[in-house]
């Protein structure tokens, strides 16, 4: 699936690669990761991303891996695009890494038709799309978007909750700063693949544990919620 185009995540569809990594032709690494979280909706998650949480809530988040948030950026109210995740954190038993979350429309990725459809069918009911930088100055183009990698999750609600599914590309843009296949793989080594994809399933799994009951609480003079007996 290429990164700049995954036009097959619009499509509830199995995927070649659901859960799992693979090193790309170009030396980059792409990590797939299916989370099914029970009980949230795709409107519960990119609520999530709004709410922009602290270092304490990003904590509750994944308290294994999770050390530091703050946000910059663009920061309205009723999106999360143009946002800017600061973070530090640990991948499944890694260092702790300094990294920079910054996220985009879906017209970066997808065509605006095609995820219009999407949208009103409900084959996709959310969508957290962004850019990886690697420290908390990372590189960036002239128009400042963040350099390094891709983050991609799509999510469909089901009867029982929410399929989500989540890809990143690690080292993108490497080829273009020069680099051959040969060298981005030795700045993306592949046992980062199983870390990341363990951390994302854990992280959204964590989640999925408050993730509804927040969502009600934060909501409730506008949706009052009712008892579940």
């Amino acid at each position: 699936m290429n990164p700049d185009s995954p036009a097959e995540l619009l499509d509830p569809a199995p995927l070649a690669l659901e859960t799992g990594y693979a090193r790309l032709p170009d030396g980059s690494l792409h990590v797939a990761v299916r989370t099914d979280m029970h009980g949230c909706r795709g409107e519960m998650l990119e609520w999530w991303f709004r709410w922009r949480c602290d270092t304490q809530k990003y904590v509750w988040w994944h308290p294994v891996d999770h050390l530091y948030s703050a946000w910059q950026g663009e920061l309205a109210a009723d999106t999360h695009v143009g946002s800017e995740h600061v973070v530090t954190e640990k991948i499944t038993g890694m260092p702790a890494a300094d990294l920079i979350v910054q996220f985009r429309p879906p017209g970066e990725f997808f065509d605006a038709e095609a995820y219009r459809k999407a949208r009103e069918s409900g084959a996709v009911t959310c969508a957290v799309l962004g850019r990886i930088g690697f420290g908390h100055q990372p590189e960036r183009r002239p128009d400042g978007a963040v350099l390094g990698g891709r983050l991609l999750h799509v999510g469909r609600d089901t009867p029982w909750g929410l399929a989500l599914r989540s890809h990143f590309y690690v080292g993108t843009d490497l080829p273009a700063a020069g680099l051959s296949p040969a060298e981005v793989e030795a700045e993306v080594p592949t046992d980062l693949g199983v870390q990341l994809l363990q951390h994302s399933y854990n992280e959204f799994t964590f989640l999925s544990r408050f993730l509804p009951s927040l969502y009600l609480a934060e909501h409730r003079d506008v949706r009052p919620p009712s008892v579940p007996w």
